[in-house]
C-alpha cells in the first residue's frame, strides 16, 4: 500500500505534517480529513525515498542529544500490541497498518510505515525488521524468523515482549539502586568545590593576618584550597582527559577483558556483575530456545548480551562443545564464570528436555537475587557515605578551628 507525506493544518489552525498509507492520494485525504485535519500538500513517498528518510531518521535519532529515540519500554509496548493483532488471526499486513495508525512515537511511526511496505512488497517481517538495526536488534530480527519459520508468530512476539520488559526491569533498577548514592556523591563533591574556591581563601586572609605559624593541618588545607583555585584548569583537564582514556582502554580489544575481569574480583560489585551477566544470559536463553531459534544460534545472541568477557568466553567455549556433540553444563563449569546452582540447573535441564523452562526459573531467582543485592548495597553506601563525609567535614573544622583558638589563648 502507498506511504504519502502530507503537511495539513489540524482543527485548532497550526500546522501538522506526517505519513498516511492508503490505497490512492483521494483516500489518503479523506482519511486525514475523518482526523480533522485540513491538507493542503500531499505526495506519494517512493519506497527508496521513504527508506532514505528512514534510515536518516533513525541516524538523527541516534546522534541528536535531544531527539526521541526508541527507547526499550516503547519497542516492548508495540511488540505486545502487535502480537495481540496476530494473535487475533488479522494478517500480517493489516495489523502492521493498524499499528502505523495507532502509535505515537514518531521514530517507530516511520519505521512501521517502511517494514509494511516492504512485507507488501513480498520481504519476511524478519527480513524487513533486519533494515531497522537501531530499533530492532539481532534477537528481535532472529526470534521473528523463527516465528515465522515455525507458524507462532504472535507467541514469539510475546515472548519477545517479554524479554524486553526483562531487560527494562533489570536495567531501571539497576539505575534506580545507582542514583542516590550517585546523587549524593556529587552535591558532596561540589559543596567541597565550592568550600575550597569561596571560604577557605577567605579564611586563609585571617590566617595570614594573625603573623603566627599555622598548624601543619591547617597549612595542608590552604594548600589544597590554593591548588584548587590555581589549577582547577588542570584538575578539569586531567579528569576529562582521564575519563577519555579510560573509556578508549576499557573498550580496546586488550582493555576491555582486563576491565571485565578486574571487576568480577571487585568486593560486592563483582558479585553484582556476575548476577546481572547470569540474569541476562538465562533470560535470553529461555526466551530464544522457547521460541525455537537453534541453540548454537540462542548461544551466540546470549554470548553478546551478558555484558562481560569473562563470561562470553565462557559461553563461547559451551557454544563450541555443543557442536562437538557435549554437554553446556561441564565447560560453563570448568570456566568458574557461573554459580554451581546455576551449572546444576543447567545440568537438569539438559537432561529432562526442560533447558528454556530450568533457565527461566534462573533468570526469575536471580533477578530478584539483583534486586535484593541492590538493595542491600544501597543501603550500605548511605552510612558509609556519611562516615566519609563526615571525616572530611572533621578534616576541615579542625584545620579552622586549630589557629583561632591559639588566636583566643593569645587574648
Amino acid at each position: 500500500m502507498p506511504i504519502y507525506e502530507y503537511k495539513a493544518y489540524d482543527s485548532a489552525g497550526k500546522p501538522a505534517r506526517g505519513i498516511v498509507d492508503s490505497e490512492n492520494q483521494k483516500a489518503a485525504r479523506l482519511k486525514l480529513k475523518k482526523q480533522g485535519l485540513a491538507v493542503f500538500e500531499i505526495a506519494e513517498k517512493s519506497a527508496a525515498a521513504s527508506s532514505k528518510q528512514s534510515r536518516a531518521a533513525e541516524q538523527a535519532a541516534a546522534n541528536s542529544l535531544f531527539a526521541s529515540k526508541a527507547s526499550v519500554k516503547d519497542v516492548a509496548m508495540m511488540t505486545r500490541q502487535l502480537a495481540s493483532l496476530i494473535k487475533a488471526n488479522i494478517t500480517l499486513v493489516e495489523s502492521l497498518s493498524a499499528m502505523v495508525e495507532q502509535t505515537e512515537h514518531p521514530m517507530i511511526k516511520l519505521v512501521l510505515a517502511q517494514v509494511k511496505q516492504d512485507v507488501n512488497e513480498g520481504l519476511s517481517l524478519a527480513k524487513a525488521l533486519g533494515k531497522h538495526p537501531r530499533v530492532f536488534d539481532n534477537i528481535f530480527v532472529n526470534m521473528v524468523e523463527a516465528g515465522e519459520s515455525s507458524g507462532t508468530l504472535g507467541l514469539v512476539l510475546l515472548k519477545l515482549a517479554d524479554l524486553k520488559e526483562a531487560q527494562m526491569r533489570l536495567r531501571s533498577k539497576v539505575a534506580a539502586g545507582m542514583t542516590y548514592p550517585a546523587l549524593m556523591m556529587a552535591v558532596a563533591f561540589l559543596l567541597l568545590i565550592a568550600m575550597f574556591t569561596f571560604v577557605i581563601p577567605k579564611m586563609k586572609e585571617i590566617f595570614v593576618s594573625m603573623n603566627k605559624p599555622m598548624p601543619a593541618i591547617t597549612q595542608v588545607l590552604i594548600n589544597m584550597s590554593d591548588f584548587v583555585v590555581g589549577y582547577w584548569w588542570l584538575l578539569l583537564g586531567g579528569a576529562f582527559g582521564g575519563l577519555v582514556f579510560f573509556n578508549r582502554w576499557s573498550n580496546s580489544p586488550n582493555g576491555k577483558p582486563q576491565w571485565d575481569a578486574f571487576k568480577l574480583r571487585l568486593p560486592l560489585v563483582g558479585t553484582l556483575v556476575r548476577m546481572i551477566g547470569v540474569t541476562r544470559f538465562a533470560s535470553t536463553m529461555s526466551t530464544l530456545l522457547g521460541a525455537g531459534v537453534p541453540i548454537l544460534s540462542a548461544m551466540n545472541i546470549s554470548r553478546n548480551l551478558v555484558g562481560n568477557t569473562q563470561m562470553a568466553n565462557a559461553i563461547a567455549s559451551a557454544r563450541e562443545n555443543i557442536t562437538e556433540g557435549q554437554s553446556i553444563a561441564s565447560p560453563l563449569q570448568k570456566s568458574g564464570q557461573f554459580p554451581p546452582v546455576v551449572i546444576h540447573m543447567i545440568a537438569i535441564g539438559e537432561k529432562t528436555g526442560e533447558l528454556p523452562n530450568m533457565l527461566k526459573n534462573v533468570a526469575e531467582t536471580y533477578e530478584e537475587q539483583v534486586s535484593a543485592r541492590i538493595e542491600g548495597m544501597t543501603a550500605l553506601l548511605e552510612p558509609l557515605m556519611i562516615v566519609v563525609m563526615g571525616g572530611v567535614v572533621g578534616f576541615i573544622v579542625m584545620a579552622v578551628m586549630f589557629p583561632l583558638l591559639d588566636m583566643s589563648n593569645i587574648n
